[in-house]
């Protein structure tokens, strides 16, 4: 990927935000006018950078890189969170080609052990969101990666193709783009990642909701945030999820799931990890499985 491309998805990334203000979110007046697309104009844009339209219109068509101090204008006047402005200033710094084959990602067995001594669901994401380890807590919540090829095992990927996965996350509506953010910042971190941009094709034919989020250009970071499950087991689970990055791997980054103390949530929880104990995650996938005292649902004890 060359300057000329780097400079493209800057402009692209300008054009998206600047779609999303309004007059009156800047402080414009607006006078009442009929406005054929919503947000602001090039030339309001680049009034507020002090900057000439020529220039601003020339960033945004791809065709100029704009120095630092611009840059950092455009983003007070887009009014840019931290993650968007982490975003703006990956692209901008790519301006040398990085040809470089992407190493292996391994798991140290150090992070392996922590991983399964965590009494709560964990994986451990790499690049592109792959899912490069688990334990057994985490696979049953979600689904048992160990019978998924090493393909499969990509959360993003599970997220828009696996029919369980949509199933069980109740706000996938919100999950789904947060993934296809995630993914923006990643390809801003490794523009030359062949994987990640075959992952992001892929997704692009498979499905028109990536399609569509991924043209918004939203970028955002992987820190924390709550996820709503309908586990086919225990119910109905509202968990906390935080990201904890691993040291000694820039690209890796422990996932942890959670349930807030005395709430269902955290009693359910606390039951399928009983449950996990003498069965196996892909237990819950036998359709044909009898119903038994081993294999029961989870009711909650009433309350005395």
């Amino acid at each position: 990927m060359g300057k000329d491309a780097n400079r493209s998805e800057l402009g692209q990334f300008l054009k998206a935000r600047r779609a999303d203000l309004t007059p009156t979110a800047v402080g414009l007046p607006t006078d009442g006018e009929h406005r054929r697309v919503p947000g602001l104009r090039r030339e309001e844009v680049a009034r507020l950078a002090s900057i000439s339209v020529q220039y601003y219109t020339r960033v945004e068509q791809g065709r100029l890189q704009a120095s630092a101090p611009v840059l950092a204008t455009l983003a007070e006047v887009l009014h840019l969170n931290d993650d968007q402005r982490t975003y703006l200033l990956e692209l901008a710094g790519r301006d040398t080609p990085r040809r470089r084959r992407p190493n292996a990602q391994e798991v140290r067995p150090q992070t392996r052990r922590l991983l399964d001594a965590l009494s709560a669901p964990g994986i451990i994401l790499g690049r592109r969101m792959d899912i490069l380890a688990w334990n057994p807590l985490a696979a049953a919540l979600l689904t048992d990666f160990s019978q998924l090829t090493d393909e499969q095992r990509n959360y993003a990927r599970l997220v828009f193709s696996d029919s369980e996965m949509r199933r069980r996350y109740m706000n996938w509506e919100r999950v789904a783009p947060d993934c296809v953010a995630f993914l923006r910042m990643e390809a801003a971190r490794h523009p030359d990642d062949p994987l990640l941009s075959q992952l992001v094709g892929e997704l692009s034919i498979k499905d028109q909701h990536f399609r569509q989020w991924w043209a918004a250009h939203n970028v955002a970071a992987q820190t924390t945030g709550v996820k709503t499950l309908h586990h086919p087991l225990v119910g109905e689970l509202t968990l906390d999820w935080e990201t904890l990055a691993v040291a000694t791997d820039p690209d890796q980054q422990l996932v942890v799931w959670t349930a807030a103390p005395h709430t269902p949530s955290h009693e359910r929880l606390a039951f399928l990890a009983s449950w996990v104990t003498v069965h196996s995650p892909a237990d819950l996938a036998a359709p044909s499985a009898p119903t038994n005292t081993n294999r029961r649902p989870y009711r909650a004890t009433p309350s005395a």
